[in-house]
């Protein structure tokens, strides 16, 4: 039987309990599918930052790196200043793991309404793909006289060609993988340099995909195009920055926040992905049961494709997509249900739920990203003990945005 070693970190605020309730779905996915799962759990977040004053600490950095994927909760919460766990914990991660590619998705399902009028589950389905590493989220950068009239700062952007290939091949063979159409997304008439190279590294990969069509649009253009006409684009590839700004109005669009799932990704598989969804840690609502779950049963859907489990994965998917048209509302106490009931009604869903009840299951994200599932990594095994002081072992069986990183 296959079996699939996964790092858990809950994090902060309802970061533990959507997670929780998105393992419930990954568990029932594998009995369905006849694969295993063996989480290992790690204390990292802000109890943990609180306590040792580190965010994320080398021990942690090894004992995650022997496991196939990571999901995280949420991380954040106000006793921390904003950044020190974004920047320490989620962007060490991506970095450490060469997570070089966000992959996000919007896709609007049916039953849930979008805010934007004439928008509809058959014109809202796209993957926007971020370059996660580089761009002006590599925090270099000075300010001179700082706290008073002549203060200066200066924020540096690095692009490189290979992320920036790595990045682009990738969403070329995603595109390749769904419907054959990919967008570049920047700001070349004014970042021109940036903006060149993005271009050129873009024409050069799509030489070797002749069956994609691609093109370019502006990324302030993009704030229009994307809420007004989301059937345009399919698979869209950009920087850092605008990729963090276009996805969330893409989250927006396909019903809000709280419905938005996210992989880092490492596309060579030499280190594990990590998934998470985006709503961040919501400390105000921590503890009361009004999270949805649906975003994190994503993110996890998303992490078996990235697995090669694509049964699974859409079957996940289409579970939390059919239990969210039932919901009388989104989030608070009038989803009909707290944080843990709905995510066991995502999870007794995934037994017999049908994928194709929720559209063509061959133009899903989850069996193109499964048809790009690296075939092997080389990486040991995690082992079915524990990691260190910041980890324990659990055997698998059969908004507020405080602590957000975009």
């Amino acid at each position: 039987m296959r079996t699939h070693h996964l790092a858990v970190i809950g994090g902060d605020g309802i970061g533990p309990d959507v997670t929780a309730a998105a393992l419930a779905g990954v568990r029932a996915a594998a009995d369905r599918y006849g694969f295993a799962i063996e989480t290992t759990e790690f204390d990292l977040g802000a109890e943990a930052y609180l306590r040792s004053g580190v965010a994320l600490d080398e021990a942690s950095i090894e004992a995650l790196r022997r496991h196939d994927a990571v999901l995280l909760g949420a991380v954040g919460d106000p006793r921390v200043t904003p950044g020190v766990l974004e920047r320490g914990l989620i962007v060490g991660l991506r970095v450490a793991f060469a997570q070089s590619v966000n992959i996000r998705p919007v896709r609007l399902y049916p039953g849930v309404e979008s805010p934007v009028a004439g928008v509809s589950p058959d014109n809202c389905d796209l993957v926007i793909i971020r370059e996660n590493t580089e761009g002006l989220y590599t925090g270099g950068g000075s300010i001179s006289h700082p706290g008073t009239p002549n203060a200066v700062a200066i924020q540096n952007s690095i692009t490189t060609v290979p992320a920036t290939t790595e990045t682009v091949e990738f969403a070329f063979r995603l595109a390749s993988a769904r419907r054959k159409r990919l967008t570049l997304c920047h700001k070349k008439n004014i970042l021109v340099h940036a903006g060149q190279l993005w271009q050129d590294v873009v024409d050069e990969v799509a030489t070797r995909y002749p069956d994609v069509e691609h093109d370019y649009v502006h990324a302030d253009a993009m704030c229009l195009h994307l809420p007004l006409d989301p059937g345009r684009f399919d698979v869209v590839v950009t920087d850092n920055l605008f990729g963090d700004i276009l996805s969330d109005l893409g989250a927006t669009v396909q019903g809000g926040l709280g419905l938005a799932a996210s992989a880092n990704h490492n596309p060579r598989g030499t280190a594990p992905s990590m998934y998470e969804p985006v709503h961040g840690s919501a400390p105000d609502i921590a503890g009361k049961g009004w999270a949805n779950p649906a975003a994190a049963a994503l993110s996890a859907a998303l992490c078996l494709a990235g697995l090669g489990e694509r049964d699974g994965a859409l079957a996940l998917e289409a579970a939390a997509a059919s239990v969210l048209a039932e919901l009388p509302a989104l989030a608070g106490p009038g989803m009909g249900g707290d944080t843990a009931e709905i995510g066991r009604r995502i999870a007794d869903r995934v037994t017999d739920v049908d994928p194709a009840k929720i559209g063509d299951p061959e133009r899903s994200l989850m069996t193109g990203l499964a048809r790009l599932a690296p075939p092997g990594d080389g990486r040991p095994a995690a082992p079915l003990t524990g990691h260190g002081p910041t980890s324990r072992p659990v055997s698998s069986g059969n908004p507020q945005r405080t602590g957000r990183e975009g």
